[in-house]
C-alpha cells in the first residue's frame, strides 16, 4: 500500500466531514497583527501540495485503472510546466539577486529549496504509484514490456520497427573536443551512449535524441494483445545499427527542462508579433533549470551531463528511477477499455436551447441563460451561438477575446466564414498565451486573411477575459447579445473542464462589452465607466475588497453574513488579508479553491469563520463565481478571473452580475453541491494540510462531478416531459 507519510508539512487524512478545529472565543484571543508572515502560506508549495491531492486519485481504488494512469501523466506534465515557469522565474529572479520576502516571509532561494526537497518526494510517490497502476494493468492485459523479456520473434518485430521506422530520423552526434556538446531540446529524451573502439580501452561518448512526437508514438506494441514496449529501450538495445562495429559500453537515458520565461518588454516593441517570435526562439535556447537522469547513471557522466549544461549537480539533478516524461503515459491511458476508464458522458443540450428557433429569439425570450460545462453542450451553446451569429443576416457585427483555443476550432471557422459573409468581425488574440503562441499567431495570420480585424490587446496587459459581443438588428433596432464565461473557448476543454458561462440580451452588460471592447482595441481607459461588469486591471480587486469590507459592515449590524468564493486560485495578499479582517468581525466565508490558497483556515481569533475546500475528482475545476449575502440581497458574479495579483492587476479580466433568481438558485447548487460532496471534497486544515471527506455508513458516496451530471440530466427530463423549468 502507498504511504505518504513521507510527505513535508501538511498532512493527508480522511473525514466523513468537513474537519475544523474548535475555535476559542475572540475576546479571550489577544490582537493578531495581519502583516505577520506566519498567517500566510505560500503559493508554490500550496500549488505542488495539490498535485499530491491529484496523485492520490491515481491511488484511490474508487477511480477506474486507466484514469489513475491518466492521473499519473496529467501530474507530470504538469511538473514539467512548474519547472519550466516557476522555478525557471524563482531562478531569474535569484539570478538578478532579489531578496524581496513573499507574504509568507520567504526569498526566492529558500522557495527553490522547498519546492525542490517537496517535489522529490512527490516524484518518489508518483514512481511508487506508477509501479502499483502498471501491476493492476498487467492483470487487464496490459503490459510495459522491458526488452529482456521478449520471445525471438518479438525482438524481430521490434527490429524490424525500428529499421524501418526509427533509424531514419536519427542523428548521432559524438562529444569530443571535435564535436562541441549538442543542443538538447527541451522536454525531449536523450540517450547519452559510450561506445569504445574494438581492442582498444579508450572510450567515447555520444549523444542520440529520441524522437517522440510528430506521429511516432513512445509506446510501441508488440506481440499479440496491448503489450507495449517503450521507444527508448528499443533504441538501446538496437545501437549497434547506429554504431556498427562499435562495443556499445553503456546506454543511459537523460532530459532537461528549460526556462520558459523569455518575455521582452512589449512597449519597446514596434511589432509584437516579431517580438512574440523572438521569444519563442529565445525559450528554445533559454537555460536550463532542470536535469532528469534515467536510474544507475554513472556519476562521472552525471557530472558531466551537469557542468556542461551548467547546472548544480546536487540539487538541479533529479533521479527518475522508474521513468521519465510520465506525461506520456496519456498514450496508454487512451486505450479502448470502456470498464477501465469513467463511464462514458455525453453533455446534454441545454434545455432552454433545446430548440430549432433563432437562438437570438431564445436569448432575448429568456433573457438571460446560464450554462454550465461539461455538464451541458459547448457544442450546442457557445459554438452554436457564433455558428449562428455567422449565418444570421440581421447581425451586423462580432467581437470576440481569444486566449486558447483548439487548433481546428470551429470557433474560428465561424468568425471566418462571417467576415466572408460580411460582418464586422473584430478579435482580440492573446499572443502572449503562454506555451500557445505559435498557436495564436497562426491563427491570427489566418483570420486577417479572412479580413478579420485582429487586436493584440492593451499594451502590459494580458487578455484573459472570455467575452463575446454579438450586435443584430432586431425589430426595435440594434440589439447586443453577450457570451461571458469562465473557460476557454476550447471544444475539448470544455468536455474535461468545470466552467460557467452566460448568454444575455441585458442592455448594460451589452453597453459594458462595448465599452470593454473599445477599450481592448485602443487602449484608452480614460472616462470609461461600467455598470455592471467589473473589469480588471483598474476596477475589479478595489471592487472585490470594497464588497468584502461591506460584508463585514452588514454582518456588524444585522449578522447573517457570508460570502462564498469559487476559484482556481486565491493569491493576492490583499485579498487574504480583507478575507482574514471579515472573519475577525464574524462573517462565514466558504473557499472553494482549486490549488494555490494563501489563507489558512480554522485559526483562533483570525479564521475560525472560513473554510478552504479543495474539490479533485473527474472533471478539473474551472470556474469562478463570487457569491456576497449582502444583508439577503444576494449578489453573484462569474468570470475568469482568479484573485491572483497577476489576474487583477496585470490583465484585463472581468466579472459579471447573475441577477436572475432562477439562474442565482443554480449556481448556489454548484456551492452546495460541493458542501455535500463525500468523495472529491478535500478540507484544509490551519497548517495548510488537507483532509479528504469520506462518506459515513449509508451516506451518498457520490462527488460533486456526478451530482452536477445527475442535476443535468434531472433538468433536461423535466423539459422533455413538459415541465416548466427556470433557465
Amino acid at each position: 500500500m502507498v504511504t505518504r507519510k513521507q510527505f513535508p508539512a501538511g498532512h493527508e487524512q480522511q473525514s466523513s466531514e468537513p474537519v475544523m478545529p474548535p475555535a476559542a472565543p475572540p475576546s479571550l484571543v489577544p490582537m493578531i497583527d495581519l502583516d505577520d508572515h506566519q498567517w500566510y502560506l505560500n503559493r508554490e508549495l500550496t500549488w505542488l501540495a495539490f498535485k499530491r491531492r491529484v496523485l492520490h486519485e491515481a491511488e484511490d481504488e474508487r477511480v477506474p485503472l486507466l484514469e489513475r494512469l491518466k492521473f499519473i501523466a496529467i501530474v507530470s506534465g504538469n511538473m514539467d510546466e512548474f519547472f519550466m515557469k516557476r522555478i525557471g522565474g524563482l531562478k531569474q529572479q535569484i539570478g538578478a539577486g532579489m531578496r524581496e520576502l513573499t507574504p509568507d516571509g520567504r526569498t526566492p532561494r529558500q522557495q527553490v529549496q522547498e519546492c525542490y526537497a517537496f517535489v522529490r518526494e512527490l516524484e518518489a510517490y508518483k514512481d511508487e504509484l506508477l509501479l502499483r497502476v502498471f501491476q493492476l494493468l498487467r492483470q487487464k492485459g496490459i503490459v510495459i514490456e522491458h526488452y529482456r523479456d521478449l520471445t525471438q520473434k518479438e525482438k524481430k518485430q521490434v527490429s524490424d520497427y525500428y529499421r524501418e521506422n526509427i533509424f531514419p530520423l536519427l542523428t548521432p552526434q559524438s562529444i569530443d573536443p571535435a564535436h562541441p556538446f549538442p543542443f538538447i531540446s527541451n522536454l525531449s529524451l536523450n540517450l547519452l551512449v559510450t561506445l569504445r573502439y574494438p581492442r582498444t580501452k579508450r572510450t567515447i561518448l555520444s549523444w542520440v535524441k529520441v524522437p517522440v512526437g510528430l506521429g511516432t508514438p513512445r509506446f510501441i506494441q508488440v506481440g499479440a494483445g496491448d503489450h507495449f514496449i517503450s521507444l527508448e529501450e528499443i533504441m538501446m538495445h538496437n545501437l549497434d545499427m547506429l554504431f556498427p562495429g562499435m562495443e556499445i559500453v553503456a546506454c543511459e537515458l537523460f532530459r532537461v527542462t528549460r526556462n520558459a520565461n523569455a518575455e521582452k518588454n512589449e512597449e519597446e516593441a514596434d511589432d509584437l508579433m516579431a517580438m512574440i517570435e523572438s521569444e519563442l526562439k529565445e525559450r528554445k535556447f533559454a537555460p536550463i533549470v532542470r536535469l532528469e537522469i534515467g536510474a544507475g547513471m554513472n556519476e562521472v557522466h552525471r557530472g558531466k551531463l551537469a557542468g556542461e549544461l551548467q547546472l548544480n549537480e546536487e540539487s538541479d539533478v533529479f533521479e527518475a528511477p522508474v521513468m521519465l516524461a510520465m506525461r506520456d503515459l496519456h498514450e496508454l491511458a487512451q486505450l479502448y477499455y470502456p470498464r477501465l476508464h469513467d463511464p462514458q458522458h455525453h453533455p446534454i443540450d441545454h434545455p432552454g436551447l433545446k430548440t430549432q428557433r433563432n437562438i437570438f429569439h431564445v436569448i432575448r425570450d429568456a433573457g438571460s441563460i446560464l450554462l454550465q460545462h461539461p455538464y451541458e453542450s459547448f457544442a450546442t451553446s457557445v459554438e452554436r451561438f457564433l455558428r449562428e451569429a455567422a449565418d444570421d443576416p440581421k447581425v451586423r457585427g462580432i467581437k470576440m477575446t481569444l486566449y486558447r483555443t483548439a487548433a481546428d476550432s470551429c470557433i474560428i471557422d465561424s468568425l471566418v466564414r462571417a467576415a466572408h459573409n460580411g460582418k464586422q468581425v473584430a478579435v482580440v488574440i492573446e499572443l502572449k498565451a503562454r506555451f500557445d503562441e505559435e498557436a495564436n499567431m497562426r491563427l491570427a495570420e489566418r483570420m486577417e486573411e479572412a479580413g478579420i480585424h485582429v487586436t493584440f490587446g492593451v499594451v502590459g496587459l494580458k487578455t484573459y477575459c472570455k467575452v463575446i459581443l454579438v450586435v443584430r438588428q432586431d425589430y426595435s433596432g440594434l440589439r447586443r447579445y453577450v457570451h461571458i464565461g469562465s473557460g476557454n473557448y476550447h471544444t475539448d476543454k470544455s468536455r474535461s473542464f468545470s466552467d460557467v458561462g452566460i448568454l444575455t440580451c441585458d442592455d448594460v452588460i451589452g453597453q459594458d462589452a462595448t465599452e470593454l471592447f473599445n477599450y481592448l482595441t485602443t487602449g484608452f481607459h480614460t472616462k470609461r465607466t461600467y455598470k455592471k461588469l467589473v473589469p480588471a486591471p483598474r476596477f475589479l480587486k478595489k471592487a472585490i475588497l470594497r464588497k468584502i469590507e461591506r460584508e463585514a459592515a452588514l454582518h456588524a449590524q444585522h449578522g447573517g453574513g457570508h460570502i462564498r468564493f469559487k476559484m482556481n486560485a486565491l493569491e493576492d495578499s490583499d485579498i487574504a488579508k480583507a478575507l482574514y479582517k471579515a472573519s475577525i468581525a464574524g462573517v462565514r466565508i466558504d473557499l472553494y479553491v482549486r490549488d494555490t490558497c494563501r489563507v489558512r483556515p480554522g485559526i483562533a481569533g483570525l479564521s475560525e469563520n472560513i473554510r478552504v475546500t479543495c474539490i479533485v475528482g473527474r472533471f478539473m475545476e474551472h470556474s469562478r463565481i463570487y457569491f456576497f449575502r449582502n444583508d439577503g440581497e444576494e449578489e453573484y458574479f462569474i468570470g475568469s478571473a482568479d484573485l491572483m495579483k497577476r489576474n487583477l492587476e496585470a490583465r484585463v479580466e472581468v466579472l459579471c452580475p447573475v441577477e436572475d433568481p432562477g439562474l442565482k438558485k443554480e449556481l448556489r447548487a454548484v456551492f452546495d453541491a460541493h458542501d455535500a460532496d463525500r468523495r472529491s471534497a478535500w478540507d484544509m486544515q490551519p497548517d495548510g494540510g488537507y483532509v479528504q471527506r469520506r462518506a459515513a455508513g449509508d451516506k451518498q458516496n457520490e462527488g460533486s462531478h456526478q451530482m452536477m451530471i445527475a442535476r443535468a440530466e434531472a433538468r433536461a427530463k423535466s423539459v422533455a416531459k413538459g415541465k416548466k423549468i427556470r433557465l
